[in-house]
């Protein structure tokens, strides 16, 4: 068993905690997946009334950003005629703004304008028959792609080019981890673990004083020295098609990746870039991943099957997090 540590611990959190506190457990569905959240409760903060908050909250992201949903305001600015301008409401604004920058830093590896191409390979709400030609993906990639998009950060207004089609999938997710964790945050909930779907955040401490550990998900069947994560001020977000089967698409290419990675977990601060940098990571492969990951200090794990053999990589930022 390997530990991965943060940095530094809230020393003020871990004298404030309750030895004798009951962690609260809650859940339900979103997404298409589930939430969970493991708190420590308050005196008065009765749990249904955290629940109804959770779902309240959880409910408002799936009407703005939600690809399945014909009556998101997602959907409804991919239906949007060229030229159009779109005023995005902050939520939506912060994941395209967090989005585009991580798409320009990974040259596209990550990239929130693919939705024609993911509806076109059947992974989106419309099931498809069969794989598409090349001249149906020459077709989706003309339409498509980050670099289409104009955004004004200002005034939180985007652009639609004409054709092109948001997904946020492979962002929203960690963004909702965060949002729940804020959430909160405002009603007094210091100590949590918040999942969702295999995304994580942990704040805080369990009573007897030990982080929230999770462990780094690795594809059944392969034989890896377990790796232990503390969530403490941390998010863990991976990336692989060992769950859903085969569905990564390299934005570059528009079609199936070729890079051997069945996993890519990332530790960050916050599980929205985990979760965008675990795609990107997952897209690149490790000879690119992990230089990147070097260059921009991200913690990350990349698991690859090439020709049978197994390897892990584990980038600098996250080999420094392991305890001796």
């Amino acid at each position: 068993m390997r530990i991965a540590l943060p940095a530094a611990i809230d020393a003020r959190l871990f004298a404030a905690r309750d030895p004798a506190a009951r962690v609260t457990d809650l859940g339900g569905e979103t997404m298409g997946t589930r939430w969970s959240v493991r708190a420590i409760l308050p005196a008065g903060v009765p749990a249904d009334a955290v629940r109804h908050a959770i779902v309240a909250r959880l409910d408002g992201i799936v009407a703005q950003m939600s690809h399945w949903s014909p009556t998101s305001q997602l959907s409804a600015f991919n239906r949007a005629p060229a030229g159009r301008w779109t005023i995005l409401p902050p939520d939506f604004a912060h994941v395209v703004a967090e989005g585009l920058r991580i798409a320009a830093i990974t040259d596209g590896a990550f990239d929130p304008a693919i939705g024609r191409l993911v509806d076109l390979w059947g992974f989106g709400p419309v099931p498809v028959a069969g794989p598409p030609d090349d001249t149906a993906i020459a077709a989706a990639r003309a339409v498509s792609g980050w670099r289409r998009l104009a955004y004004t950060p200002g005034d939180r207004r985007l652009r639609q080019p004409g054709g092109l089609s948001l997904d946020l999938s492979g962002i929203a997710k960690g963004f909702a981890v965060d949002a729940i964790a804020e959430l909160l945050g405002t009603l007094g909930i210091v100590h949590a673990l918040v999942e969702i779907g295999g995304e994580l955040v942990g704040r805080g401490f369990r009573p007897d004083g030990q982080p929230w550990w999770v462990d780094c998900e690795t594809p059944p069947g392969l034989s890896l020295v377990p790796l232990r994560l503390a969530l403490h001020g941390l998010a863990v977000a991976t990336s692989g098609d060992y769950r859903r089967g085969a569905h990564t698409l390299d934005p570059r290419t528009g079609r199936a990746i070729q890079t051997g990675v069945v996993a890519a977990s990332v530790i960050h601060a916050t599980a929205l870039a985990a979760d965008a940098w675990a795609t990107a990571l997952t897209v690149l492969g490790p000879d690119a991943a992990i230089p990147l990951a070097t260059d921009h200090a991200i913690a990350a794990r990349i698991v690859t099957v090439i020709d049978c053999e197994t390897r892990e990589h584990l980038s600098p930022a996250l080999a420094a997090m392991l305890a001796d």
